[in-house]
């Protein structure tokens, strides 16, 4: 791996800011669109561009092929499930909480990976970061102006859709030998063909009359935020290594505050400051200890 530039870092803050930028857009969808519908359409539009260039790159999908239950199982755990409870969940929370509630994801993977795979145990630094980070998420909990007993639940259920990202991640170990592109596109198809019939067994979209805002916002969520943001992922994983890419980590909740204040005007307490910088100071102790692992 080369050396980042400032090329490198510029697609690193662009990364951030796309994925960053989904939770305030999440918020915006709901305000027409049912949950389901969000995952579905979501994961729909974001198939177009992964799959357009896996036929220009003459890259061979393998959604069908022998080891099709791992794509599907993959695209429901990964894919299906974070996707809808992350929608549920932010139809009744602030999205700059969204933000930083997922920004956990590291945190959670440091323990899944220590109980389930056999080159990732824990270590000091990772449990210090794991308790730093996560002390950061429950004192957000306890802040009764933003969570409450009317949304509690969907904090948790944002929580918990988290945690499913993890579990879909451990579960790429099975087919790691595969092209991430052709990873990619082979979840996306399943997720679609899961999510077909229960979006319109539940929600029955075509009879929405959604705003034009709305609609924008998910198929931006689609084309932007899960296709082309997972093909600027590969890009910086194959030109600067796993390490450079994984501190996207440390942006997102911040640019998440941020956005979420600039389109949604949404409010800002003292205990969300003090829960990113937990949740920041977390995750930087897990990766410095990954970090030289890796080196």
């Amino acid at each position: 791996m080369r050396e980042p530039n400032f090329i490198d870092y510029t697609l690193l803050t662009i990364l951030a800011l796309i994925w960053s930028s989904a939770f305030f857009n999440i918020k915006i969808a709901t305000y027409s669109y049912g949950p389901v519908t969000i995952a579905f359409l979501r994961i729909f539009f974001g198939a177009i561009p992964v799959i357009a260039l896996c036929l220009y790159k003459k890259i061979k999908i393998e959604a069908f092929s022998k080891d099709w239950h791992w794509f599907a199982a993959i695209g429901l755990i990964n894919l299906v499930i974070p996707f809808f409870l992350i929608a549920y969940g932010v139809q009744k929370v602030q999205s700059n909480l969204a933000a930083i509630l997922m920004a956990s994801t590291p945190l959670s993977a440091t323990l899944l990976a220590h109980l389930f795979t056999e080159n990732e145990k824990i270590n000091f630094k990772k449990v210090l970061g794991v308790l730093i980070g996560f002390s950061g998420i429950v004192f957000l909990f306890s802040d009764n102006i933003l969570i409450n007993e009317s949304n509690f639940l969907s904090a948790l259920l944002i929580l918990i859709g988290s945690t499913f990202y993890v579990i879909g991640g451990l579960l790429t170990i099975k087919i790691s030998n595969k092209k991430n592109e052709n990873v990619t596109a082979s979840i996306l198809i399943w997720a679609t063909i899961f999510l077909i019939p229960i979006t319109a067994f539940i929600e029955q979209p075509w009879n929405l009359n959604p705003s034009t805002a709305s609609t924008i916002s998910v198929i931006y969520l689609g084309i932007f935020a899960t296709g082309f943001a997972w093909l600027l992922r590969f890009r910086i994983l194959k030109k600067n290594g796993l390490v450079f890419q994984a501190q996207v980590a440390y942006l997102i909740p911040i640019f998440g505050i941020i956005l979420g204040y600039i389109f949604l005007k949404e409010l800002i307490t003292p205990k969300v400051i003090v829960a990113v910088v937990a949740v920041v100071i977390g995750i930087y102790f897990v990766k410095k200890s990954n970090a030289k692992k890796i080196a």
